[in-house]
């Protein structure tokens, strides 16, 4: 295992981002759920604001593991168009599925974020961080919904990740920084002791914590505006 869990893999993230710290145009995104405890500690350390951004993987009915794309905040959708094709899956069950997935979305929306205006990036550094990439299409549906808030800089952050999605997201991204890549790669979770499911009680609370006026007051929190 690389990681003891997802607190530790954002201390050891964080030490790959060190350039970034205490930097005023600097905010660090976390693609819920599994992505917050690691951004967390990123942001902590950085002295950078924490918010959080909604992704939601679509996923191949009866095979939900098996992502065919992702929905991002904002109405952008990436599909993998060449798995879809192979597998004959039809353009209803696609809507279908993200109709569910949309709905999921605005819930976590509102839970996560509730009454806060929308994120302010405009010619700001965002460093997007998430548990770990398979596919890569959350990541890459997060990548597309941002470019269109017009930040300075995309930064991809994660602590595992196959080679060949990091190299896709170079493509895309600004900077991507994956603390691991092992070969073969298997799934996120393998390399993590504890991996267990972030509640959405467990987001709610790492947030208000860096929302805090004495926390925001050290950088941390200060994700919208």
């Amino acid at each position: 295992m690389l990681f003891s869990d997802r607190r530790d893999a954002g201390r050891i993230l964080a030490g790959r981002l060190a350039g970034y710290a205490h930097r005023p145009d600097v905010i660090v995104l976390a693609l819920p759920r599994g992505g917050v405890p690691v951004a967390s500690e990123v942001a902590r350390a950085l002295g950078a604001p924490l918010d959080v951004f909604l992704v939601r993987k679509l996923g191949f009915p009866g095979n939900e593991e098996f992502a065919m794309g992702a929905i991002a905040s904002g109405g952008v959708r990436v599909l993998n168009e060449p798995a879809l094709a192979r597998y004959g899956v039809p353009r209803q069950a696609v809507e279908s599925v993200a109709a569910a997935e949309e709905r999921e979305l605005t819930r976590r929306e509102r839970t996560y974020r509730g009454d806060l205006p929308g994120l302010e990036l405009r010619d700001r550094t965002v460093i997007v961080v998430d548990d770990g990439l398979a596919t890569g299409f959350s990541m890459r549906a997060a990548v597309t919904a941002l470019r269109s808030l017009g930040p300075r800089r995309i930064v991809v952050a994660v602590p595992v990740g196959p080679m060949d999605t990091v190299e896709e997201l170079r493509g895309l991204a600004d900077e991507v920084v994956c603390a691991a890549t092992p070969e073969p790669f298997y799934a996120v979770g393998r390399f993590y002791e504890i991996f267990d499911q972030t509640t959405d009680g467990e987001v709610k609370d790492i947030l208000a914590r860096a929302r805090r006026p004495e926390t925001a007051a050290a950088g941390v929190g200060r994700g919208y505006s």
